[in-house]
């Protein structure tokens, strides 16, 4: 394949996991960060929300195509943000993080059809792999 094919198609290649949006809900501003930019280093889209209120209100879960969400946060938990997406009938592949969780709450999480319940810290390649596989990348 002569090179400007190659140059091509592995643009469109990046174009497309750009264009797969991963919402990043944790109330902790240095996860956050963290988090958006180990997705951005492995070329991911992401955008960080600080509630699973604002992230609701943001109108982005229409929109994301993974979520990565701490459990325990003021107001609503991500439990009860998966419950509510499940209502609104938004599919939306969860991957939690927590470094609070406990059996109870990794088993109801991965009932409720989460793909993925990771400590914190987390394990920086296997949430890159998981949110890949959850991509569909």
């Amino acid at each position: 394949m002569p090179r400007k094919q190659c140059d091509d198609k592995l643009r469109v290649e990046q174009s497309r996991e750009m264009s797969k949006l991963i919402a990043i809900i944790d109330d902790d501003d240095a996860i956050q960060d963290s988090l958006r930019d180990l997705m951005e280093a492995a070329g991911l889209a992401a955008r960080c929300f600080g509630s699973a209120e604002e992230f609701l209100s943001s109108g982005f879960h229409r929109q994301a195509a993974c979520l990565i969400t701490d459990i325990l946060m003021p107001k609503m938990s991500g439990l009860e943000l998966q419950t509510r997406l499940k209502e609104e009938e938004c599919d939306i592949p969860i991957i939690f993080i927590t470094a609070y969780g406990d059996a109870g709450m990794r088993m109801q999480a991965m009932k409720d059809g989460a793909i993925e319940f990771l400590p914190k810290p987390c394990d920086h390649q296997l949430l890159l792999k998981t949110v890949r596989a959850a991509l569909g990348i």
